[in-house]
């Protein structure tokens, strides 16, 4: 009973985050008409480092071991090129072939990995999980996807900035094994030199706006409701399966259409609706099976 507890408080953590992820993604969206995404990226993070450097020392006793430092770092970086790489798909124009790819191996990765490590999960939780990355792939529009002529470098672009997404659920996990906050300071050591770096590049090139009063509102809410979401899945990875709270994070993409629908009155497809429902199944088969 306390095991299936634990696993059931994981997956509802593991559902926060993707929720939050999810709006953060459509308040992105939303400014990056008027901004330039790494500006808001840049920015977002900058605030997620004051703001866990300012909090984690004083909520965590004793300093982190070199191994949360390591995978902390390295999901940092991960994040980090995994938001270049989308940007590099915007700018081809290709997300709706994108999305599917990036979502399926962003979802699947970290499950292979789990099962790699001896994770072994109950059968009808596989099957959830089965499920859930059917509901990635069909939320992000596979079906639109097959219409288009798909080149190999959009594929290997898609391909690399799932495995960077994938690699960040994979280094929480890894890092917040000790379960502690530290990881949420120290991932930034790896984010911020990076989008640090992509921003003056583009600023030297002349390729972005200079920085506005304007940016810092939507930019500092992205920066908080990402750093609330990674916060809510390193929690997720300290009882629960990585194979199981990876894959159930994936779905964030259906919170974000939500929003969409709501109040921007957009119309989701028929295949991302029946992403939705087949999503919420998987939730299901998956915590009944834990």
């Amino acid at each position: 009973m306390f095991r299936w507890y634990t696993c059931a408080v994981a997956i509802v953590l593991a559902l926060m985050s993707a929720l939050v992820y999810g709006v953060s993604d459509y308040v992105g969206g939303r400014n990056s008409r008027r901004f330039s995404p790494i500006t808001l990226s840049w920015v977002s993070e900058l605030t997620m480092l004051m703001a866990f450097g300012l909090s984690i020392p004083l909520l965590v006793d004793g300093g982190p071991s070199s191994r949360v430092v390591w995978w902390s770092i390295v999901g940092g970086l991960s994040g980090s090129l995994g938001v270049l790489g989308l940007y590099a798909a915007l700018a081809r124009g290709n997300m709706t072939v994108v999305a599917p790819i990036t979502g399926v191996v962003s979802a699947g990765l970290p499950v292979v990995v789990g099962l790699v490590l001896g994770e072994r999960p109950a059968p009808l939780a596989v099957a959830g999980i089965v499920l859930a990355v059917v509901a990635v792939a069909l939320i992000g529009g596979v079906v639109g996807a097959t219409r288009q002529q798909i080149s190999a470098s959009t594929i290997m672009v898609a391909a690399l900035v799932g495995g960077a997404f994938g690699m960040l659920f994979i280094a929480y996990s890894q890092a917040g094994q000790d379960g502690d906050l530290w990881p949420l300071l120290l991932s930034r050591l790896g984010g911020v030199p990076l989008l640090s770096i992509a921003y003056l590049v583009a600023r030297r090139r002349g390729a972005i706006e200079p920085l506005t009063g304007g940016v810092f509102r939507p930019a500092i809410a992205i920066g908080v409701m990402v750093g609330t979401a990674n916060g809510l899945y390193l929690l997720s990875t300290h009882s629960g399966l990585l194979s199981i709270v990876a894959v159930i994070v994936s779905l964030y993409p259906a919170s974000t259409i939500m929003l969409a629908i709501a109040l921007d009155h957009e119309r989701a497809s028929r295949s991302q609706l029946g992403g939705m429902t087949i999503a919420a199944v998987a939730v299901a088969a998956i915590t009944l099976g834990s």
